[in-house]
């Protein structure tokens, strides 16, 4: 079975947070054109950080497409809701957040109300990545980046060959 070209692969970071730091860092690293949106500008004042390829405000100015997948580095903040609607819009390749998976995520009920049909949420992935055990940013952002790799490459993840 020959390689597949699949077009280019595009991970956006969804929120400033420690996972979103290594996440950026990492995903250069293993093949990702990387992106971090963040909307609220007063998150990233003082000294500047490298944030992957780009740093925006807006999905709009981070060209989600087909090619793109998304991941919701924070499920605590106030505008979940509306970001994941806007991904699932653009019509993203893959969605996820991070989050506890012992709990209902909070994003399903930010998405309800604002009447985004059961279908669209059941693409919302929750938790993200490879169940590794993970508990730092850093195994967070691991576990994550190599579901990413997984599926990228059409492997089921885990130790089966």
């Amino acid at each position: 079975m020959g390689d597949v070209d699949r077009g280019p692969r595009r991970l956006v970071v969804v929120f400033e947070s420690a996972v979103a730091e290594v996440l950026l860092r990492l995903a250069v690293e293993v093949g990702f054109a990387s992106v971090l949106v963040e909307p609220d500008q007063t998150k990233l004042m003082g000294t500047p950080k490298p944030h992957g390829d780009l740093f925006v405000h807006d999905f709009a100015a981070a060209d989600l497409d087909e090619h793109t997948d998304v991941v919701m580095a924070d499920h605590d903040r106030p505008e979940l809701g509306d970001m994941l609607k806007q991904a699932l819009e653009a019509q993203t390749r893959w969605i996820g957040v991070i989050g506890n998976p012992k709990k209902e995520g909070p994003h399903i009920a930010a998405l309800k109300a604002l009447g985004v049909p059961d279908d669209q949420i059941a693409r919302v992935h929750r938790p993200v990545g490879l169940n590794i055990g993970s508990r730092t940013a850093a195994e967070i952002a691991i576990a994550t980046l190599a579901g990413l790799i997984a599926d990228r490459n059409n492997r089921p993840g885990g130790f089966n060959f």
